[in-house]
This record gives C-alpha cells, structure tokens and sequence, in this order.
C-alpha cells in the first residue's frame, strides 16, 4: 500500500481517534483531580485551600470532566495546559532539567496534550457534536410540518 493510500486511510479517522484521546486525556486529568480533592485511588486529600494542590485539584477535576465531555473543550484544555506548565516549572523543574529526572512526566505530557487540544479542538464524539447530531435527525425535513 502506497504512502498516500495509507494517509488517505488514516486522515479519515482523524475526528474519531483525536475524541478518543479527548475522553482518555480528560478522564485521566479528572481522575488526578478526584484524588487530590477527596483522597481516593491511594492519594491522601489535599488540605481545602491547600495553595497550591487543592486548587490545582479543582482544575483537574472541573476541567478534566470538560475535556472528557467535550464541552468547552478548547478553553477547559487552555487552562489545565496552563496549570500543567506552572505545576512542570514550580514543583518539579528545579529538581532537574528533563521531566524523567524531576518526577515531571506526568504535568509535562499533560500541558503538551491539552495544548494538542487548543489547537485542534474535541474531535467527534463530543457531547455537543451528540445532542446538535440527535436535534437534526429529528428536525423536519424542509416542506415536511412539524
């Protein structure tokens, strides 16, 4: 199979695969943030108002469920890169430069794949795409009463 039959192929997957990654990204993201709020998946809670890991907490979890849904996708990733960005270089840069020796794997891939986001939006699968999809299949035909 040629080069361009297979990008051909794959570019018309795009939508589905980008929402799958939208849902997995933001599940992971809320599932950070329960566990910081409320002590559950072996993580103790974070004292409320804890500057800042319970406010960081409230990101993840409120954004994560955002992203997962798909709604307010681009704004919701816009702030958990961010948030990501500032945990990377205030808790783990300085305690080294690349994320394997700092313990910053995980907030370096996150900041990445949200802004992945900001730029390409939530692909299919989003719960707007959903209910604006099941509103045009039951909107009359044009001609047909309602």
């Amino acid at each position: 199979m040629s080069t361009d039959r297979l990008s051909d192929r794959l570019a018309g997957h795009q939508p589905l695969v980008l929402g799958l990654f939208r849902i997995v990204l933001g599940l992971l993201f809320a599932s950070e943030g329960a566990a910081t709020l409320f002590g559950v998946l072996g993580r103790k809670a974070s004292p409320t108002g804890d500057w800042p890991f319970w406010y960081a907490g409230v990101i993840e979890l409120v954004c994560g469920v955002l992203v997962l849904l798909g709604v307010a996708t681009r704004g919701a990733a816009f702030l958990s890169s961010g948030a990501m960005a500032f945990a990377y270089f205030t808790e783990h840069q300085q305690d080294g430069l690349f994320p394997l020796q700092n313990g910053g794997l995980a907030p370096a891939l996150f900041c990445w794949g949200f802004l992945l986001l900001v730029f390409f939006g939530p692909g299919s699968l989003s719960l707007p795409g959903l209910l604006r999809r099941g509103d045009a299949s039951s909107a009359p035909t044009p001609g047909q009463a309602r």
